[in-house]
């Protein structure tokens, strides 16, 4: 990749970590008018659905066929489930531990899940064997985890 092309991609994955930690603080402000961290959550995913419909609608290219979607593993279905579960989460945690705390932790079970992933190539991964580097990375995580909850 090009050094623009990685500035691009890095500025792009910042501003979804923005939305991500916004989105956090949004939907747990959003529970205190619906009265249920789950009710906040199928409201999100219902506007973010809303808008993805649009985005397909206007797009030009091809579409799947039922026979196709019906061809997929039955386990590839479950990445909306793991969201559900994910924003239900945050939504719940939200207040109690605070923004940077909310994030670190879930940061945190990122990177552990990322380790074993990548070591194994699992769900299409490139293999990435685990080393001292990148455990040693996962510890500073997990020390500014320590940090941040303590002070």
């Amino acid at each position: 990749m090009k050094g623009l092309e990685i500035s691009t991609l890095l500025m792009l994955g910042l501003a979804g970590g923005v939305a991500l930690a916004s989105q956090a603080g949004i939907n747990a402000q959003l529970r205190q008018y619906v009265h249920s961290p789950y009710q906040a959550a199928f409201f999100s995913f219902l506007v973010g659905t809303l808008i993805l419909g649009v985005v397909v609608l206007m797009q030009t290219g091809a579409r799947p066929q039922l026979q196709e979607l019906t061809a997929v593993p039955y386990w590839l279905w479950i990445g909306g489930l793991l969201g559900a579960f994910g924003v239900s989460v945050a939504i719940i945690l939200a207040p109690r531990l605070g923004a940077v705390n909310l994030t670190i932790v879930i940061v945190c079970g990122q990177l552990l899940a990322a380790l074993v992933l990548d070591h194994f190539g699992w769900l299409g991964f490139e293999k990435h064997a685990i080393n001292w580097q990148r455990i040693s990375g996962v510890i500073l995580v997990i020390a500014g985890l320590v940090l941040t909850m303590k002070y």
